[in-house]
């Protein structure tokens, strides 16, 4: 619900698209540029409390949102500068938050508490931004701010009845941030399933960057539009996860990473010249299926490979370029939108997904017989 809020609430402060491109750029730029900080914080220091802190510092972002909205003198910059907030809590929140399912669940189960808990995130993604285009149209963008800093309460507290078990994850591991570069640099197979999540995230930045545009100014349907538009997102994403949950192993998720590739491609090059509003909708239920398969199938590889000492750092580069990449196709969106259009510029997103699924074919069987070598390697 913040969400759309933020984006809506930027809309109608300047109704430039070069805006919204600022706010998701500073939203999720304190990801790429602090996530090694992050990434080594979630390898020394009890995980739990990390997500405490920034979960409780999340709450008072929310608050201060909510504060500036209903007094109406909230200005633009206000908002890019609470969600630059947002990015750096993010930035430490992410990974130490994602480290802590293998010590939940166990290496069997992992994947399918990644993808549960993915499928409750694009649940929340369904529920929420159809309500908050309602509640906006009705009350306006503050009564979002306020009930996202009523949820974190309930959060709070489940955080606070975990076991020792959560607690004692990640206390004390040693080595440096350039340790956790060196790691991945030294695996090739690693390194091209961070560079394909990289260039998948920044080609997914018009969908979320031109979302406001497709949605008013050229449907006409206002924040309840976008609202539905993004809820449709979510909802590809819930059967996408859904789906990924009932995987045990991970032998079939570098065929998944390909073909979502090639999904995202195919539904971005729709949505740009789709002429009718209702289509959009399903066609983003497409889009949501595809992004998140790969994004879980690529977290769910890391937290099942990476050794506990490093999953920390290689989970935070994980983050970096799945979160922290987001930033620059959000704002090269904005700006190359005004001058080109959103539907040209929505097309380029589909261009580049589609030229990182064809390179991406080239390495795939060699990545496939990698990911079986670790499984049995972690099997025995």
């Amino acid at each position: 619900m913040q969400g759309v809020a933020q984006s809506w609430l930027m809309y109608r402060l300047t109704h430039s698209e070069t805006m919204l491109g600022l706010t998701l750029f500073f939203t999720h730029i304190p990801v790429l540029l602090l996530g090694p900080l992050g990434g080594l914080a979630a390898d020394r220091f009890p995980r739990k409390t990390i997500v405490l802190v920034t979960q409780s510092l999340a709450l008072l972002q929310a608050l201060a949102m909510a504060a500036l909205t209903f007094s109406g003198r909230v200005t633009p910059n206000q908002v890019l500068a609470l969600a630059t907030c947002v990015g750096i809590i993010n930035a430490f929140d992410l990974p130490a938050r994602n480290t802590m399912f293998m010590h939940m669940v166990g290496r069997e189960d992992l994947i399918s508490a990644i993808s549960l808990n993915s499928a409750m995130f694009n649940l929340s993604r369904v529920l929420g931004p159809s309500l908050a285009g309602l509640a906006v149209a009705a009350f306006g963008e503050g009564i979002c701010f306020l009930l996202n800093a009523a949820s974190f309460v309930a959060l709070i507290v489940c955080l606070l009845r975990m076991g020792p078990a959560v607690r004692a994850a990640g206390h004390g591991a040693g080595g440096t941030v350039l340790d956790g570069f060196r790691y991945a640099w030294r695996t090739r197979e690693l390194l091209t399933l961070l560079a394909l999540a990289g260039v998948m995230n920044i080609a997914y930045g018009p969908v979320l960057a031109l979302g406001p545009f497709f949605a008013d100014g050229i449907f006409h349907k206002g924040s309840a539009g976008l609202g539905f538009m993004v809820g449709c997102i979510g909802a590809g994403a819930l059967a996408g996860v859904l789906e990924l949950a009932r995987h045990k192993g991970i032998r079939e998720l570098p065929s998944v990473m390909h073909w979502s590739t090639f999904g995202m491609a195919a539904g971005m090059a729709l949505f740009a010249w789709s002429s009718a509003y209702w289509l959009s909708l399903a066609i983003n239920l497409f889009i949501g299926f595809s992004i998140v398969r790969q994004n879980v199938s690529g977290n769910s590889l890391i937290q099942s490979i990476v050794p506990d000492e490093f999953r920390g750092r290689v989970t935070a580069l994980y983050s970096m370029v799945a979160s922290g990449f987001v930033p620059f196709g959000s704002l090269a969106s904005g700006i190359l939108a005004e001058k080109y259009g959103a539907r040209w510029v929505m097309f380029g997103g589909a261009m580049l997904c589609l030229a990182a699924a064809l390179a991406y074919s080239t390495r795939v069987s060699g990545f496939r017989r990698w990911v079986e070598r670790q499984e049995d390697a972690c099997a025995v």
